[in-house]
């Protein structure tokens, strides 16, 4: 109950949009309080929003919301100062909100690849570059950036601005993390593998079963397999990592082009 006792922590994109699949941002926000944190739940959705403040408090957790569309660096510092203006301190920061963005390169068009830069890897560094300064006036704090295996190596679909804006978070997570060591602000990168949440809800039961057979563990996550990994890095528990990029992926990153295809193999006959 109590390892993130009297940390305030902000958690973007943790809207409830599915009541019947969890996003990684609700699950991270519901775990966070769960534990003890004041949560600020941002997101663009005031409905959305309230949904999940509504499930936190029902739990006996504390939260607020603020909505707003990260995009814009304005809302970024204006939602850090909310978080400061009603709890008194920030501790850890959730960069959790991201959509997908489809599409090899020659189909890619200006307006899908500047939404999914913006919404994914621009609202990390900025909502990073006003919680920073916050968390270094109490002695520090932890950000935690939600990636994707995409951001590390090619994925089943095309996907060009998602990947490259995935990789960018990978890439920024390491340089902060360098860059802020000394004022005790540890920021570490979560690659989830394949987990089922609303934004991979369309998918048939028949890609559903790759998803599932092809990583080691042979299991398709939850949104829940990523909250509990954010909780460990946003604890003291973690208090001597940082830089780190962590995948939750059943295995999937550990595992060779062969091993990858023997495990989809697995149900039918074969030399």
């Amino acid at each position: 109950m109590t390892r993130l006792g009297n940390k305030v922590a902000i958690v973007t994109g943790a809207g409830t949009r599915s009541v019947n699949i969890s996003g990684v941002g609700v699950a991270t926000a519901k775990l966070f309080a769960s534990h003890g944190a004041k949560v600020l739940i941002v997101d663009m959705n005031e409905e959305a929003a309230n949904t999940t403040k509504q499930m936190i408090e029902e739990d006996g957790g504390e939260a607020s919301t603020f909505i707003a569309d990260v995009v814009q660096e304005s809302a970024c510092k204006a939602l850090v100062e909310a978080a400061v203006e009603r709890y008194g301190r920030l501790d850890i920061l959730m960069n959790s909100v991201g959509i997908g963005g489809p599409g090899a390169a020659p189909d890619v068009t200006q307006y899908s690849w500047n939404r999914v830069i913006d919404v994914d890897l621009k609202s990390m560094v900025f909502i990073s570059k006003y919680a920073i300064p916050e968390m270094i006036k109490t002695g520090g704090g932890s950000i935690i950036n939600v990636s994707s295996v995409d951001g590390i190596r090619a994925a089943m679909t095309k996907n060009v601005p998602y990947a490259a804006a995935k990789g960018g978070m990978i890439a920024a997570t390491r340089a902060m993390a360098v860059h802020h060591g000394r004022e005790n602000v540890r920021v570490n990168c979560i690659a989830p593998g394949m987990i089922y949440t609303s934004m991979v809800e369309y998918v048939d039961d028949k890609k559903r079963k790759i998803r599932r057979d092809i990583a080691p563990l042979g299991t398709e996550g939850k949104a829940e397999d990523i909250a509990m990994a954010a909780t460990f890095l946003a604890s003291d528990e973690s208090r001597w990592i940082t830089g780190v990029l962590l995948p939750v992926d059943a295995g999937l990153m550990a595992a060779g082009p062969q091993s990858l295809i023997n495990n989809i193999l697995d149900d039918y006959e074969y030399d």
